[in-house]
């Protein structure tokens, strides 16, 4: 596995989409992974334009682990896969929404989503 994230615009992205992307600094864009059929919003990972070239072509979540410094699909060790339905840019271009058929824990923890631990109350 590599050990940085991958040069902006270096791998073959269809219909220029790596042109389209609003990277942060060190070249990596939000994704956020929501259950394609129920919207349930399950985690938020990090791409950069391999780890999205290796989503659109395998049909399998890739991220870049900004901790481990390497990319890691998910599931892989865990078997909580992530199969992917869809994939989309928003307007801005500097987030993706990854439309996935989510089976187990989305969250590292071994919670269904990320999002639910944690609720802040409303003032």
């Amino acid at each position: 596995m590599s050990t940085t994230p991958a040069t902006p615009g270096s791998t073959a992205l269809a219909n220029g989409i790596a042109a389209r992307l609003k990277r942060t600094e060190d070249g990596l864009i939000p994704a956020v992974a929501q259950q394609y059929d129920t919207g349930e919003v399950l985690m938020l990972g990090w791409m950069d334009d391999e780890a999205l070239h290796r989503t659109l072509t395998t049909g399998r979540c890739t991220y870049w682990s900004r901790s481990r410094r390497e990319y890691w699909v998910k599931g892989d060790t865990s078997g909580h896969v992530q199969v992917v339905k869809s994939v989309a840019l928003d307007c801005d271009g500097d987030t993706l929404l990854v439309k996935v058929d989510q089976t187990g824990a989305a969250c590292h923890t071994g919670d269904r989503t990320c999002f639910d631990a944690d609720v802040l109350p409303l003032s």
